[in-house]
């Protein structure tokens, strides 16, 4: 086995089996861990969105469905249905257009069976596959595409089923083989597997202006093209289409809503469209061109396609499109085309979507993986070694960094040993790690139930509106605690067997404990042990049933899934968490008074006890008005003593700002003691205004 690709396969089976012969293997099956695995990496590698691996598999009627996972996009108003075909075999084999076909038949009828009401046929009726089920019957009047994923270990056949319909509905077919996992997970390649064939979109060719510049390494092309393929090429590639680096800002910003203006131009003078528009820029690893009868040039195919600026215009379009079902018939949109020829397409892309994009105000902190904090972290964690001085933590701050890395170990046997010695791969963090980590704790548990790229474009955007200080020592070791605590709350959730939810009860529950201890334990003893405490661990076991419970109560009626990525479900939750109990676990009894966001600490509390947590808790529960008012009418009636009315002032910005810093014990008790002191003064009542 010397292919790369074939190596890279051994490589990825290694991983499978590792992780099912883990004590904190939340399945035995090795077909259910590779779905989950190659799910996650390749959310990780931005090309898909918001997927969840869901196994379930039966009948209907004498016709058997089956689906591995699945993810939704509510924008596109497309579902995505994982089918996945392990084979277990090394090196891998090709599998043949039928058992192909087979994969993709039971996942459509998963979806057919959904319409028809599969939800009410299945027991339990609490499940995801149920909730799945329930949703699609719901919404099935709005999903205007499925896309049939296919996963798998084995070679993929060259051709595909073509694309089809059913009830009105496009659909899709795609397969991520071993060889596209390879060029996609090995190779790292971000943009290769995105060819758009104009000529099978349109039935031909599109018209173009080629100019070929004396210098700067590159071709251009001018065209103009349908409104309405624009918005199919997107409807079929989403978000990917949109370089990586600048998707925290296009993500958030640009697919919310239709600009007015925009949308009236489409609406009142689609004709004008061309007029009015400034067109998109887009760039491309290939191009693909032929010659008309009158001998002109052009374009048949665009092989990488990236779209580096026009993303709001893309994404406006297509949802006038297939959201609000507005004709794009004449419409039509300038594109300029960069094909880079000479020099380092990376640098190309990122200069050519900074130049583009500068119109639109795109900070720095929009290009992620370049962004100084990231940078800053990956340095953190190069040189953070633990206590016993023989291992540290890996940040992947550049998708496949870390492959590489063991890659370039492996030229050496003894550079591969130290490698794996010091940076084994449970200790590698991402960057979507990081987001979920510190979001979670932060109180923003909502945030991560919309997914991992979701999730990070709003910790992005987040960073943006308010850049944050500069991460040092302590606050690294601070979110290596916290993602510790985040990995214990997700095995003890796998363990505990919960028929649906396991990802959304672990990051309510971890947002639970910051809520009842004001953020403060003893990051520095989790560091230590590189793990919590067997104490800590009791209480997020006896935690997570109630969370569960709370979480499906709150739902009501509403679907669930959607209703957990609702701030106002953490609001309602938040009213109703377990509360704390001596004797606490020796993070929370011995917590320095740490805050969130600023690596600050005040001097270490001794012993800490409930009572301290709560009078943390009931201060997070005062508006910072009240605080405000108090501070005010303290002062101006000589009521509280000055170190008094300061504290309430500081609680009063703790609140304005969201709690994102917390109150330590002391300030808690005499904020309260201050508080109490007015309301017994009566000062706090608010007088009745006289009549008018």
């Amino acid at each position: 086995m010397s292919e790369p690709r074939d190596l890279f396969a051994q490589e990825l089976a290694n991983d499978v089996e590792e992780a099912v012969a883990s004590p904190d293997a939340f399945t035995p099956y090795s077909g259910v861990m590779f779905t989950h695995l190659v799910l996650e990496r390749l959310e990780e590698a931005g090309r898909i969105e918001g997927a969840f691996d869901l196994f379930q598999e039966g009948y209907s009627g004498r016709a058997s469905y089956r689906i591995d996972g699945y993810g939704i996009d509510e924008e596109r108003g497309s579902l995505e249905l994982f089918t996945t075909i392990h084979t277990g075999e090394l090196p891998p084999r090709r599998l043949t257009p039928a058992e192909v076909r087979t994969a993709y038949e039971r996942a459509l009828r998963f979806a057919r069976a959904s319409v028809d009401g599969l939800a009410d046929k299945l027991e339990p009726s609490n499940t995801d596959a149920s909730d799945l089920a329930r949703r699609i019957e719901r919404e099935a009047s709005r999903i205007t595409a499925i896309r049939l994923t296919l996963l798998t270990d084995a070679i993929a056949p060259a051709a595909l089923p073509a694309d089809d319909s059913w009830s009105g509905r496009l659909i899709e077919h795609d397969a991520f083989d071993m060889d596209r996992l390879h060029r996609v997970l090995g190779e790292g390649e971000t943009r290769s597997d995105i060819s758009v064939d104009l000529r099978q979109m349109t039935g031909g060719a599109l018209p173009c202006l080629h100019l070929k510049p004396e210098s700067g390494g590159y071709q251009a092309y001018l065209a103009v093209v349908p409104g309405d393929l624009l918005s199919r090429i997107y409807h079929r590639y989403g978000v990917r289409l949109l370089e990586l680096n600048v998707r925290a800002f296009l993500g958030i910003q640009g697919r919310k809503s239709v600009n007015a203006e925009l949308r009236r131009t489409i609406v009142d003078q689609p004709s004008m469209f061309l007029a009015f528009n400034n067109g998109i820029v887009a760039t491309v690893d290939d191009i693909v061109l032929e010659k008309d009868a009158l001998g002109r040039d052009m374009i048949a195919e665009l092989r990488g396609l990236q779209i580096v600026n026009g993303g709001q215009t893309t994404a406006s379009l297509h949802r006038a499109r297939f959201k609000e079902s507005i004709r794009l018939d004449a419409v039509e949109v300038p594109i300029k085309i960069i094909h880079v020829t000479d020099g380092d397409l990376a640098t190309m892309v990122g200069s050519v979507s900074r130049a583009a994009n500068r119109q639109n105000t795109v900070q720095q902190a929009d290009f992620s993986a370049n962004d100084p904090f990231h940078q800053a972290v990956e340095e953190l964690a190069n040189n953070s070694w633990l206590d016993t001085g023989k291992g540290r933590w890996f940040y992947e701050r550049a998708r496949g960094s870390y492959l590489a890395a063991e890659q370039k170990a492996s030229y050496r046997a003894s550079d591969t040993q130290s490698f794996r010695l010091h940076t084994p791969k449970t200790r590698r963090l991402s960057k979507l790690d990081l987001a979920r980590y510190l979001n979670a704790w932060g109180g923003l548990p909502y945030r991560v139930c919309l997914g991992g790229q979701k999730n990070f474009q709003h910790f992005m955007q987040k960073m943006k509106e308010t850049p944050p200080s500069a991460p040092d020592d302590a606050w690294f070791r601070r979110l290596i605690a916290i993602g510790l605590i985040f990995r214990a709350a997700e095995r003890i959730v796998r363990q505990m067997g919960f028929q649906a939810f396991r990802a959304q009860i672990a990051a309510y529950l971890v947002a639970a404990l910051a809520q009842r201890t004001g953020g403060r334990l003893d990051f520095e003893a989790i560091w230590k042990r590189q793990a919590i405490s067997s104490e800590l661990e009791q209480l997020l076991r006896a935690w997570a049933p109630e969370i569960d419970r709370l979480l499906r109560t709150t739902a009501g009626q509403r679907n669930p899934g959607e209703w957990f990525k609702k701030e106002d479900c953490w609001k309602e939750l938040r009213d109703q968490l377990p509360p704390l109990s001596d004797p606490l676990p020796p993070e929370v009894a011995s917590a320095g008074a740490l805050t969130l966001g600023d690596g600050s600490a005040d001097a270490p509390a001794a012993q800490l006890s409930v009572e301290d947590f709560n009078r943390i808790t009931r201060c997070m529960e005062i508006d910072a008005s009240d605080w405000l008012r108090a501070a005010e009418i303290g002062q101006n009636r000589r009521l509280l003593h000055r170190t008094s009315v300061g504290i309430c002032r500081t609680l009063a910005g703790y609140a304005a700002g969201g709690w994102e810093k917390r109150p330590s014990p002391k300030q808690a008790r005499y904020g309260l003691e201050a508080l109490a002191t007015m309301e017994a003064s009566g000062a706090l009542e608010v007088e009745a205004e006289p009549e008018a």
